[in-house]
């Protein structure tokens, strides 16, 4: 007599759960992966504006025949609108520049949150901010910085009156508001505030 021992209900059930949790697992690390991957690339794009930008200023001058600038004072954003980046009328100097404009919407794409960009203090400074999936805000400006910050009015003495720039912890200076003191930026020295969690700028 020749009997095959196959497998029951229950070791078959057992075998397809833990299937179902290895898959689950698996999809759960692929999905953050592809989070992070599209952060990095809007993170590239953002950055990528300061190069722009500096184009952008040396050409200012050559081309209306005055001093280097960031354009005409404003603020707006790309927004995602049913899958299309769209640029706000209200972009103006080097937010409007077409360059700029391209690789904003790329990040609006990666992020599908809105980048904003400003340029202030008479076309002076300028700062762009995006929103992360991991909702975080990165920010890059005509100072250099790129970051984890917000845009906000630079409050350093001398500022140009209107001069944007990225801020980080609501404090006044950058990259300002973190835990160490005697913070420094390659051209200011700040020191943090443990109180109201600002920042005073120690020497200038």
């Amino acid at each position: 007599m020749n009997l095959k021992k196959g497998f029951t209900l229950i070791e078959l059930l057992v075998v397809i759960a833990i299937i179902g949790i290895l898959a689950s697992v698996v999809l759960a690390s692929l999905n953050s992966a592809r989070t992070k991957g599209k952060d990095a690339s809007a993170k590239t794009s953002i950055t990528s504006v300061r190069a722009q930008s500096e184009i952008y200023y040396n050409t200012t001058a050559s081309l209306g025949g005055g001093d280097n600038s960031y354009g005409a004072d404003g603020v707006d954003s790309v927004t995602l609108s049913s899958g299309v980046a769209t640029p706000g009328s209200g972009l103006t100097g080097v937010c409007g520049d077409s360059h700029v404009i391209d690789l904003l919407k790329a990040a609006v794409i990666q992020t599908g949150q809105s980048v904003s960009c400003t340029v202030g203090g008479n076309g002076s400074t300028y700062a762009v901010q995006s929103t992360l999936n991991d909702t975080s805000n990165f920010c890059v400006d005509s100072s250099g910085f790129a970051g984890e910050a917000t845009v906000g009015v630079d409050t350093d003495p001398g500022a140009v009156a209107g001069s944007v720039k990225c801020i980080r912890g609501g404090g006044s200076g950058s990259p300002a508001c973190d835990t160490d003191s005697n913070l420094t930026d390659g051209i200011n020295t700040y020191d943090t505030l443990a109180a109201g969690g600002t920042c005073t700028q120690t020497a200038y």
